[in-house]
This record gives structure tokens, C-alpha cells and sequence, in this order.
């Protein structure tokens, strides 16, 4: 080991290969669990992430790509391996505001890839709770979803081309900027969603879109579960496709984020079990503000909603979003876990039913389980705490979990990935067949199996 870092410190420079202490100190985040690397390497260019993995596959020397370490499933973790670090490698090359696109590498920060884009009259829609820290080359690898997946899709969604390294050091360079390209395979999807097991990620070109000339959003109180689907497909139809985000919260939650000490303070009164926060992006602020009353006031006659504010400034969007934003305060029940399912709306209101109540019967005086998420697009984020931190505590909670998405169609993980966290679980997702062409895939690619082993599957 020794050597090999020896050989790695000689072209990366000694201030960009932490040992020890330093490396410790760069792998402690309040995110995730990134374990204890034995060097944690920052490369400036693609052609040194290039010689770096060409070493270390020939010493068979396992890599663990980071990006803004801000994932949940320890994906990223790097214990007894090399940890390797985009942060430097973070530009944005070029914007083509004629073709709609941004050329970035791959530690760019998700919030300056967004602010750059408005900068130039256009938007980029990818939008989540890290945006300020997550990097693009780490929305690629877990294919990130967030807040307007309805109208704007995943990550890959976003992806026109890019460029990766592969576990040997072979450099793919596939930076299409076409919308349309059907030349053969997409190789693209071979490294968005794959958690930096095929190839790391160096560049990317990103798509574009116009930048909205409207921003509608209010915060709606809904009864039953039923009339949730009523209004969100309500809102799809009178909307006219300017929908952008339906995020359902339960009501212990909402009463969580908008009570000391937490910021936020209730716009709508309690004692409702759910409520949504509508957001509308449109193009003309006058004839959007009115179509966007007009549907609420409608979904609000029919009964569907029993209560809504709509924001009248930014800083009361803003005070809404920060509601839904304000996951950190799941803290005030520690320990917990959290967890990130989707499945079939229809089948959402049985299967918390059941998880809350396995829940309450396995721990009568101490579970909690607060309840919120991209409900347009079938996303559920639980956070649960039972006042137990240890494995087997985590284990019995991911039981109830995953457990009772069985026969419900759904997944173990809408947006987050798989990490180490739940490839015990991947089987309740993905049948046989498609388990076993993934490995193949995995040993066609990486025969030595350097790139973040043993995340998504065990070798």
C-alpha cells in the first residue's frame, strides 16, 4: 500500500492525498456514514481520475467515488478502501443557450449548476434538500429524483451526455448534445443510477430548459387520502401540464416542522391528517396566478381540500418550501432511520396503515413515524424513530419497511439508491433475472471489481 500511494502522491501532489488524521477529518459528514478510508485522493482532471484508477487496478486496490457526501444509503462509504473526491474538478465549461445545454464537470455543486443556468435565462429543474452541497457527478450516479420529478423527471431525465472513466482507466467520452440520438446504445444509462460501480462519472452535459416566468405555490389541507389523488390529477388537468410539485405531508410531521424550536410556523390550522404544497411554474405571471386560484377554488368546492393559503412573495414560497424542507427536525426523536419507498398511490394509505401499526405493536410507548414526500410521482420518505439506535432495532424497522411493500408493487428505493444499506433488500425490487444480467454487467465492466464494491449487490 505504501508504494501505491507513493505513486499516486507523486502525480497528485502530496496536499491532494490525505493519510490519517486528514482523512478522517474528510470523512466525517452529518449525512451519511463514509467509514474510515485508508487515503482520500482529489484528482483536478479527468486524465488524472484516468491514472489513478489505471494504478490501482492493477493492484487490484479498491475505489470509492465521493461526491458531496450527502447520501443516505452509504453508498459512498470507503472503509479500508481509497476514497476518491471530485470537489476539485467542479467547473461549468460552457453554456449553449442556443441548444439549451451546460457542459459541467462532475463535482460541480447542484446550486451553482442552477444558479448559472438562471443567470443565463434558463432553468435547470433538478432541485432536493442538499442542493447547496449534492455535486451533479453524485445526482448521476444515484439518478436523483427531488421536487419536480412530475414535470421534469429523474436525473437521467436531464443527462444528454457525458463522460466517464472505467475501472481499468479507460476514458468514455460521450458528451452528446443531441436531444435525439438513436446511434446504438445509450451508454450513458450504463453510469446514471449505478452508483459509481461501472465507471466514475468526470463530465456531464446537462439539459436546459426555459426559464419559468411564473411561480405559483400554496399549501392545501386534505381529510382523506382518497381526495389526494382527486386533487393531484385535478391540479394535472386544470394546470395545463404547469404542475411542478405535489408533496404530501402527514400531519405529525407538518405539527414537527412548525413547532419550537423550529423555525416554521403553521399557515394552516392543525387537525387535518394531510397536507400538500402545490406548486405551479408557468410562463405569464398574471393568467398562471389566476388559472392556479381558479383550481384550487374549485378542488375547494368540491370538498376535495378543506383549507388553503396560497403564498403572495417569494419569501412566503419560500417559508412553505422551507416547511417540506425541514427534515432535520426528525432529529428531535433520535435515534432513527430514515427510508425512501415508492409505490402505486392507490396502495400508499394500506401500507402506512400497516408499517404504523407493526410499528406501535413492536414498540408500544416509543415508535414514531413521520410521513412526507413526492406524492405525484409515487415517493414516500419515512423517518422512523423507536428509541432504540442499535443493528438489530434497524434491522426489525427495515423488516416492517420493506416488508410491507410486498404484493404492493412498490420499491425499496424511489431516488436515493441502494448502497450498502439495502442490497439485503434488493430482491423485494428486482426478480432474479434482472439481479443476475446486473452482475454480468458488473464483471463485463469491472472484472476486478474495484469500483465501489460491494454496494447495490455482494460480489
Amino acid at each position: 500500500m505504501s508504494d501505491l500511494l507513493e505513486d499516486l502522491t507523486s502525480f497528485l501532489g502530496e496536499s491532494h492525498v490525505l493519510q490519517g488524521e486528514r482523512a478522517a477529518e474528510a470523512a466525517r459528514s452529518t449525512w451519511s456514514r463514509l467509514g474510515a478510508p485508508l487515503a482520500v485522493l482529489k484528482p483536478s482532471s479527468t486524465d488524472q481520475v484516468s491514472r489513478v484508477l489505471s494504478i490501482c487496478h492493477a493492484a487490484g486496490q479498491p475505489v470509492v467515488p465521493w461526491g458531496g457526501k450527502t447520501g443516505l444509503v452509504e453508498g459512498a462509504n470507503a472503509d479500508g478502501a481509497l476514497a476518491l473526491s471530485l470537489e476539485r474538478m467542479n467547473r461549468i465549461e460552457s453554456i449553449d443557450q442556443a441548444g439549451g445545454t451546460m457542459t459541467v464537470e462532475a463535482g460541480c455543486i447542484l446550486q451553482n449548476v442552477a444558479e448559472a443556468a438562471d443567470a443565463h435565462g434558463l432553468f435547470f429543474p433538478l432541485d432536493l434538500g442538499a442542493r447547496g452541497s449534492a455535486t451533479i457527478g453524485g445526482n448521476i450516479s444515484t439518478n436523483a429524483g427531488g421536487n419536480r420529478v412530475i414535470r421534469y423527471g429523474m436525473t437521467r431525465d436531464m443527462v444528454l451526455g457525458l463522460e466517464a472513466v472505467l475501472a481499468d482507466g479507460t476514458v468514455l467520452t460521450s458528451l452528446n448534445r443531441l436531444i435525439k440520438n438513436n446511434a446504438g446504445y445509450d451508454l450513458k444509462q450504463l453510469f446514471i443510477g449505478t452508483e459509481g460501480t461501472l465507471g466514475i462519472v468526470t463530465r456531464a452535459v446537462l439539459r436546459l430548459r426555459a426559464k419559468p416566468g411564473s411561480n405559483a405555490v400554496a399549501l392545501a389541507a386534505v381529510d382523506e387520502f382518497a381526495s389526494l389523488p382527486r386533487v393531484l390529477r385535478q391540479m394535472e388537468r386544470e394546470l395545463s401540464g404547469h404542475l411542478s410539485a405535489f408533496e404530501v405531508m402527514w400531519e405529525d410531521f407538518y405539527r414537527l416542522v412548525t413547532t419550537e424550536p423550529a423555525k416554521g410556523r403553521a399557515p394552516i390550522a392543525y387537525g387535518h391528517p394531510y397536507y400538500v404544497l402545490i406548486e405551479q411554474l408557468g410562463g405569464d405571471e398574471a393568467s398562471d396566478a389566476a388559472r392556479f386560484e381558479s383550481a384550487l377554488g374549485e378542488a375547494l368546492e368540491q370538498g376535495a381540500i378543506v383549507d388553503a393559503v396560497i403564498a403572495k412573495s417569494q419569501a412566503e414560497r419560500n417559508a412553505i418550501w422551507s416547511l417540506r424542507d425541514d427534515v432535520g427536525q426528525c432529529a428531535r426523536n433520535w435515534p432513527i432511520f430514515t427510508f425512501d419507498v415508492s409505490l402505486p398511490i392507490s396502495e400508499m394509505e394500506a401500507y402506512v396503515i400497516q408499517v404504523r401499526s407493526e410499528l406501535h405493536s413492536r414498540w408500544p410507548d416509543k415508535a414514531t413515524a413521520m410521513i412526507f414526500g413526492h406524492l405525484g410521482d409515487g415517493n414516500l420518505h419515512l423517518i422512523t424513530g423507536v428509541g432504540d439506535g442499535s443493528p438489530a432495532a434497524r434491522h426489525a424497522v427495515e423488516e416492517i419497511i420493506y416488508g410491507a411493500l410486498e404484493g404492493r408493487s412498490g420499491s425499496v428505493s424511489a431516488e436515493h439508491g441502494i448502497g450498502l444499506e439495502k442490497r439485503g433488500y434488493l430482491a423485494l425490487s428486482r426478480s432474479d433475472t434482472e439481479i443476475a444480467l446486473m452482475r454480468q454487467i458488473k464483471q463485463a465492466l469491472d472484472p476486478r471489481g474495484i469500483l465501489n464494491p460491494g454496494k447495490i449487490f455482494e460480489l
